[in-house]
C-alpha cells in the first residue's frame, strides 16, 4: 500500500485515444471532487463522480460503462462510506482489481490498519497536495493498463 499526505481480468478501459484513463473520485465534498477532477483532467484523464459509497457502487455496476482504471474514495461520507464501498468492491469478482485509493482526513493509526485490512491500495491524508494524489493515480493507473 502507498501512503501519502501529512501522514504520509476483463474490465479495462475503453478510452478515448490520448487519454490517461478513468477515475472514480468519490466525495461527499464537492469541493474536493472538484479539485480532483480538474487535476485529473489536466492530465488527461476522464473523471467520473459519486457523492457517496452508494453511489459509486450504482456507477461501477452499470455494465453499459467502461470500468475505471483508480477509484478514489473518501472514508467518512453519508448514506454509504468508503469502507462499505471498498468492501462491497472487493467482494465482486468484476471490479475487485481496480486499485483504490483511500483520500480521507481520518489518518488515526486504526483508519491505516482498516484500509491494510481490506487491501486499500494507497492511502491520502487530507489535506493533500494534489500533485501527489495525481502521481499516486498515475502509477496505479499505469500498473492496472499495464
Amino acid at each position: 500500500m502507498e501512503w501519502v499526505g501529512a501522514s504520509a481480468g476483463n474490465g479495462r478501459s475503453a478510452d478515448p485515444p490520448g487519454s490517461s484513463g478513468r477515475v472514480l473520485v468519490c466525495d461527499d465534498a464537492e469541493e474536493i471532487r472538484t479539485l480532483i477532477r480538474i487535476n485529473l483532467e489536466l492530465e488527461g484523464y476522464q473523471v467520473i463522480e459519486a457523492g457517496d459509497g452508494q453511489d459509486a457502487l450504482e456507477i461501477l455496476q452499470d455494465t453499459t460503462q467502461p470500468l475505471p482504471d483508480v477509484i478514489t474514495l473518501d472514508a467518512l461520507m453519508p448514506r454509504r462510506d468508503g469502507w462499505w464501498a471498498v468492501s462491497m468492491i472487493r467482494a465482486d469478482p468484476r471490479l475487485e482489481r481496480i486499485p483504490i485509493i483511500m483520500v480521507t482526513a481520518s489518518v488515526q493509526s486504526n483508519d491505516r490498519a482498516q484500509a491494510q485490512r481490506v487491501a486499500v491500495d494507497g492511502f491520502v491524508a487530507k489535506p493533500f497536495e494534489p500533485d501527489e494524489l495525481i502521481a499516486l493515480i498515475a502509477a496505479l493507473s499505469k500498473r492496472r493498463r499495464g
